[in-house]
């Protein structure tokens, strides 16, 4: 019997509910939030569909009960609050810290090795505090914001390529920011062919530039944070974990030595198993990409300065 637990009934983890529950990747998800009736409303909403989509997963909503959430195998945390148009997901620290502090205080109580997916952002620092301050293995804590970036660069990608996006290959790594995020343009394909050779250089560099805003596009769009892709990201990453996938997704990952950084979160290539996070693969970065790499892990670790004085 596998158990999730989505903390966080907004958008996001309403979202990343469905998608686990409507996709049968758990046999059991809890859904939970400090506001009353939101989680129990949004599970039987979810519950409701079971008839019509062939749902075999059990879902259960609860307000501040997290008793409810013992012996989750996955514990993934959406709570916090949203961007809003103009915001920067660091402006979030503060708040945003001190909800994840608390929501890992109360998982600690019922669920003693869980694997902890962050989405709350900032997502990166966020992860690293995580690191810090759970006691967890390194490889049981995953960011999630690399998912989302490589595939908004794949539906980019698509539309550039007028191509079904699942035939397409792309990777984003770095932080998760909107000056971060680094699209690996170069390993990018269609059918397994280069994407260079279907697309000139100045419209690779609009596809890179475009999914480097995608969220903020969104966030100014909707007047508030993306949610469908994020909360599917999410999902994603609970299947290939918990369904022992063995797939390589970018995620935010402690790195100890890979790409020539230590100490902080940051999005790399992961194989992704049972076990949370198997192995950091390391691509061959060209010394532009190690550049722009170093640049990221820059400024992911100034914001990681940051948490400090927010706390």
């Amino acid at each position: 019997m596998s158990k999730v637990t989505v903390v966080g009934a907004g958008n996001v983890g309403a979202t990343c509910a469905n998608v686990l529950v409507t996709r049968n990747v758990a046999d059991e998800v809890v859904l939970i939030d400090i506001k009353e009736g939101l989680s129990e409303g949004k599970a039987m909403d979810i519950m409701q569909t079971a008839n019509l989509l062939h749902v075999n997963t059990h879902m259960t909503g609860v307000t501040n009960d997290y008793e409810k959430t013992k012996d989750s195998d996955i514990v993934v945390i959406t709570s916090g609050i949203p961007r809003k148009p103009g915001m920067t997901r660091e402006e979030l620290i503060g708040v945003n810290a001190g909800i994840v502090k608390s929501v890992m205080e109360n998982v600690h109580k019922y669920s003693k090795n869980p694997i902890i997916i962050c989405v709350a952002n900032p997502m990166d620092t966020l992860t690293y505090l995580i690191h810090k301050t759970s006691g967890l293995p390194k490889n049981r804590i995953i960011g999630m914001g690399g998912a989302l970036d490589s595939s908004r660069f794949k539906y980019f990608l698509s539309l550039a390529l007028n191509a079904n996006p699942n035939e397409i290959e792309g990777m984003v790594i770095g932080g998760h920011g909107d000056t971060t995020m680094i699209p690996l343009v170069r390993y990018a394909a269609y059918r397994g062919v280069p994407a260079t050779e279907f697309l000139p250089k100045e419209q690779l560099e609009k596809v890179a530039a475009d999914t480097m805003v995608g969220g903020a596009t969104l966030t100014s769009l909707l007047g508030t944070s993306a949610w469908m892709a994020p909360g599917a990201a999410a999902a994603e990453l609970v299947r290939a974990v918990l369904h022992d996938e063995k797939r390589v997704i970018p995620c935010s990952a402690l790195v100890e030595g890979e790409y020539g950084e230590s100490d902080i979160c940051i999005g790399v290539p992961c194989l992704l198993g049972r076990n949370g996070i198997e192995k950091i693969v390391e691509l061959s970065l060209n010394e532009e990409e190690k550049a722009l790499f170093k640049k990221s892990a820059e400024a992911v670790r100034k914001t990681n300065g940051a948490l400090a004085a927010a706390l």
